[in-house]
Formats: structure tokens, C-alpha cells, sequence
């Protein structure tokens, strides 16, 4: 690696790690409105907190790098600009890509961590920020979890077992409900195809009943609806369905697999599991936009224009992916181009960008 490249990396990562810092700074002040009132409310101690927000931060990282980095770039083009270091550069005969590598190469380097954190980091933060936020926060005992192909809820003397929640109808699809005595020996179990949430009560429809403790408790006896006496909130199933956000690649593919073989649609695992790995190379396609974009405006805007591009951009990009990854989890679009769709196509206006910059 030689001088230049050094001097252009080493300006790339001052103003990566200053951008990071600061949004961070902002999330964390932002989190802290929110939670410290729960936290002071609850009881909960100030080692609680800590640790809290110390698991925290990889979400954070998380959700700041792509923006960052695309501000970053256009910062560090910017400055190079208004010193006239860039118009050297080319006067010497240095082309737009040996200016550009650095980079790109930093660019690269930085979408494998964010997939590193996203597959093998976050998974393990977010749960232990969500076992103290539910346990020392919150104070609740009762849970809801994942287990593989399943959904699992236990309040007092009922156990539930469901196999998908779609949070837009509210509605839990493959249920059944067993209860139990304090010995935990099963008294009766309810098999229903589906349960919808209505005016704070679970309906069972198209149920069947079991009841162990008669004569004949395994005669089955179907009930059209059926009204369940059970503390599960569809907040606390929403919580869950947004947990899906991170999960590991491996434990997404799992879950849709399951999902499908049981006959359920899995396009909203299977799009945000092709997500997981598409996001953290969003990085790197910052890098390709916001170079040409930058070397367009040469001298022009500096700092000014480094900031506005980066929000014009980066808001174009949210949206874009938005609405592609609404199409995917939804099954008009295959998720794998859901997943991926606005990173090609902001991919190739970098790549139309770059080669309309003159010379």
C-alpha cells in the first residue's frame, strides 16, 4: 500500500469513526429518553442499565454503519476537494480508481464485520438486552418464545404451542392449547387451525376439543368457535415477530423451511433472511455511490454538499429498500430480489455515475 493510499484511507476512517460516534451518540440519547423512565419506574438498578446498553450497542453499530459510511465518503471527497488534493491527484495522472480504491477496499472490509455482527454478535446481544428489559423491566415471568418452528406461551395452567403469528391479521395459525394440572398431567387439549385476537380475547376457530378427565376424553368434539381465557397480549406476539430482525441466517432458514413443510407461506423469513446477508454490503454500495457522486461537484459544496448528498441519498436508499422488502414479505416479489433489489439498482446508478465522471 502506498502513501496516497494510506493518506486517503487513514481520512476515510477519521471521518467514519467520527460519524459512527456521533449517530450512535444520537441513538443511545434517544434510547436513553425512552428506557431510563421504565428503568427508574421498575426499580431497576443502575448495573441493569449499564448492561443494557452495553448489549445495545451492536444494534446500534448495526443500524448507523451504511448511512454513516455513505457520509464518510462524501466527507472525505469533499475535504480532499476543497484543499485542491483531488485536483493534484489528477494532474499527476492518478485515475479516478486508484484515488477511489482505498475505499472501495474499506468499503469491502467493513460489509464483512457488519455480516460477522449480524450473523454472530446481534443474535446474542439482542436476547440478553431483551431478557433484562423483560425480567428486571417489565417483571414477567410468563414468556413467549421460538422453538424452531414454533411459538410457545405458558400462563398458569395452559400451555400454547402455535406454529406462525401474522402480525397484520393478528392471527395465530397451526394452535393448540393444552392444560394441565400442578403435576403438569395433561386434563385437556384444543387443536384449531387458527386463533384470532378480538376485543382482548383469543377466538379459536374450526376447533377441536379433547377432555382426558371423562369417560370418554378422547372422543374428539368439534366447536365452530371457541372464546380462550388465556393473559397472551398480541403486543407480547408482535415483540416476537419483530425478534425475527435478529435472528441469525441460519436460524431464519431453519424456521421457513419448517414453515413450509408444515404447509404455512415462510416469504417473510425468507426475506429478511436474504436480508441479513444483502444489508451489510449496503456498505460498500454507499462507497460506489457516493464516490462518483462527490467527484461530479469536485470543488463545489465541500462539507455542505457532502452532508445534504448523504441525506438525500441515504433517505432515496430507505425508501427504495422499503418498499421492495414490503413486496417480499408480502410474496409479490421472490424475496431473494427483494432482498437484493435496491442494492443493484443503486449498484448501477454508482456504476453509471462513475463512468460519466470525467477524467
Amino acid at each position: 500500500m502506498g502513501i496516497l493510499d494510506r493518506y486517503i484511507g487513514q481520512t476515510w476512517l477519521r471521518l467514519l469513526m467520527l460519524c459512527l460516534g456521533g449517530f450512535v451518540g444520537i441513538y443511545l440519547v434517544i434510547d436513553l429518553i425512552e428506557k431510563v423512565p421504565r428503568f427508574l419506574r421498575s426499580g431497576g438498578s443502575a448495573g441493569d442499565m449499564l448492561e443494557y446498553f452495553f448489549w445495545k450497542l451492536p444494534e446500534m453499530v448495526s443500524r448507523t454503519a451504511t448511512f454513516s459510511i455513505l457520509m464518510a465518503t462524501l466527507l472525505t471527497l469533499g475535504v480532499l476537494s476543497r484543499d485542491s488534493e483531488i485536483v493534484a491527484m489528477r494532474s499527476c495522472g492518478i485515475s479516478l480508481l486508484k484515488i477511489s480504491l482505498p475505499m472501495l477496499v474499506l468499503g469491502f472490509m467493513a460489509s464483512i464485520m457488519l455480516l460477522i455482527n449480524a450473523e454472530l454478535i446481534l443474535p446474542h446481544s439482542y436476547a440478553r438486552t431483551e431478557l433484562i428489559d423483560r425480567i428486571k423491566v417489565k417483571k414477567r415471568g410468563e414468556s413467549v418464545t421460538f422453538k424452531r418452528n414454533n411459538i410457545w406461551f405458558r400462563s398458569r395452567s395452559m400451555i400454547l404451542q402455535a406454529r406462525l403469528f401474522e402480525p397484520k391479521t393478528r392471527t395465530l395459525s397451526g394452535v393448540v392449547v393444552w392444560s394441565v394440572d400442578g403435576s403438569m398431567n395433561p386434563v385437556s387439549r384444543i387443536d384449531s387451525a387458527t386463533a384470532v385476537y378480538r376485543e382482548g380475547r383469543w377466538i379459536l376457530n374450526s376447533a377441536t376439543t379433547r377432555n382426558f378427565q371423562t369417560a370418554a376424553g378422547y372422543a374428539p368434539q368439534f366447536v365452530q368457535t371457541l372464546a380462550l381465557d388465556l393473559s397472551l397480549k398480541v403486543e407480547d406476539l408482535q415483540v416476537l415477530d419483530s425478534d425475527a430482525d435478529n435472528m441469525s441466517i441460519r436460524t431464519l432458514k431453519e424456521y421457513a423451511e419448517n414453515l413450509k413443510r408444515g404447509g404455512y407461506q415462510a416469504f417473510r423469513y425468507l426475506t429478511l433472511m436474504h436480508t441479513k446477508i444483502a444489508s451489510p454490503f449496503a456498505a460498500l454500495i454507499m462507497v460506489l455511490l457516493g464516490i462518483p457522486f462527490a467527484l461530479r461537484n469536485s470543488r463545489s459544496g465541500g462539507i455542505a454538499m457532502g452532508i445534504g448528498a448523504s441525506v438525500g441519498i441515504g433517505f432515496a436508499y430507505f425508501v427504495v429498500n422499503a418498499v421492495l422488502l414490503s413486496y417480499g414479505r408480502s410474496g409479490v416479489l421472490p424475496p431473494l430480489v427483494a432482498a437484493w433489489g435496491a442494492n443493484i439498482l443503486f449498484m448501477l446508478s454508482g456504476i453509471w455515475l462513475f463512468m460519466t465522471v470525467r477524467s
